[in-house]
């Protein structure tokens, strides 16, 4: 997602280590504990050396954030899995629960030509998105991409929500064309999300990425905030199983 505030580390950690205690008094963070299974094995069947599987739904951003509000149990239960899969992201509490920093694990690689930074570990299911958007997003479903951002140092979510950005598993596409609409200004008033809203009309309808590019993303365990309430149309970021992208 777009920067949203001018957040930093040092409100971040103030505000991780507030909710950390709370739920730590509630028996609720436990930085021992085991991170979270998935309910659920994802597909088996691999394409372009890539497993196909889902987003893991417990990870997804609307199952514990609702009308702004945040799921204090259902947020840490996500924070703590990504914590543990990429490592910390600077701040007090996801450093006690993971010494290894997910920046380390930065890799540039290439997107469609442009190049991003990611963790190091989802690097192959975003290969494998491109290789299944080049083969099957033709004619009317090409697109181009003229910018793309990826791992970021600096939170951009107000309150104790941590952007997916910090851990390196999240991507923008082209802000400009596919905006926010959800997020602080100046997104909202983004033409494309000033444009009145028909009876039935959804996300779909105000971002340039074909629904074929979006559904390549799903494919390989990319979750589109599109279908959040925010409704950013740009963003990506992998809920998949990370240990299981490749054979």
């Amino acid at each position: 997602m777009p920067f949203q505030t001018s957040g930093n580390r040092v409100v971040l950690s103030r505000a991780l280590v507030a909710v950390a205690a709370v739920l730590a008094l509630a028996g609720i963070w436990d930085v021992t504990a085991a991170p979270p299974a998935n309910a659920k094995e994802p597909a088996g069947t691999f394409e372009y050396g890539c497993r196909v599987q889902p987003p893991q739904r417990f990870l997804e951003r609307r199952v514990f954030v609702k009308h702004g509000a945040v799921d204090p149990k259902r947020h840490v239960r996500a924070l703590r899995y990504l914590v543990s899969q990429y490592g910390n992201t600077g701040d007090e509490s996801t450093m006690a629960e993971n010494s290894d920093a997910a920046a380390r694990h930065a890799k540039t690689v290439r997107f469609f030509g442009l190049p991003v930074s990611v963790h190091e570990k989802i690097a192959p299911a975003l290969a494998c998105v491109e290789k299944r958007i080049k083969k099957n997003c033709t004619g009317r479903s090409r697109y181009t991409p003229q910018a793309v951002g990826g791992l970021r140092t600096a939170n951009t979510y107000r309150g104790p929500e941590v952007s997916n950005h910090l851990f390196g598993i999240a991507l923008d596409i082209d802000p400009e064309k596919n905006p926010c609409c959800g997020c602080v200004d100046p997104w909202p008033n983004s033409p494309i999300c000033l444009r009145p809203r028909d009876p039935g009309s959804s996300a779909y309808d105000r971002t340039a990425l074909p629904k074929c590019w979006i559904r390549a993303f799903q494919h390989f365990g990319f979750d589109w905030l599109g279908h959040d309430e925010l409704e950013d149309t740009m963003h990506f970021e992998f809920l998949g199983d990370p240990e299981r992208i490749k054979k």
